[in-house]
């Protein structure tokens, strides 16, 4: 299993002040499904923050993401530790499989891969 990147999630009441805010910080943006903006530094893609007004499909919001090349797997070995998941795994319309898991400081995790 490896990481491909870990991003912060920043809930906002005000996407477009958070989307200028982030943006003078040199950020730009690089995926807008309306409830969820991805803003990305542009020499380095994998540098990002994540803008979120809502959680689509889940009843609690994630703190982080963290993209994995095998969310099964992640998955698997965080259940057979014990682990609380808080938002079962499964795949999303906009393209991506996740879960979300707690961490030990109860920090809402989503571990997620790109299909």
């Amino acid at each position: 299993m490896s990481v491909r990147r870990v991003v912060p999630d920043i809930r906002t009441e005000s996407m477009e002040q958070s989307r200028d805010f982030y943006g003078l910080l040199g950020l730009v943006e690089v995926m807008d499904l309306g409830w969820v903006v991805t803003m990305a530094s542009p020499a380095n893609p994998t540098a990002q923050v994540i803008l979120m007004e809502q959680e689509a499909t889940a009843t609690v919001h994630p703190d982080v993401s963290v993209e994995v090349d095998d969310v099964d797997a992640v998955h698997e070995a965080l259940v057979a530790r014990g682990a609380k998941i808080v938002h079962s795994l499964r795949d999303e319309p906009w393209g991506v499989r996740r879960f979300f898991v707690l961490d030990p400081s109860g920090k809402v995790v989503n571990v997620v891969s790109h299909r």
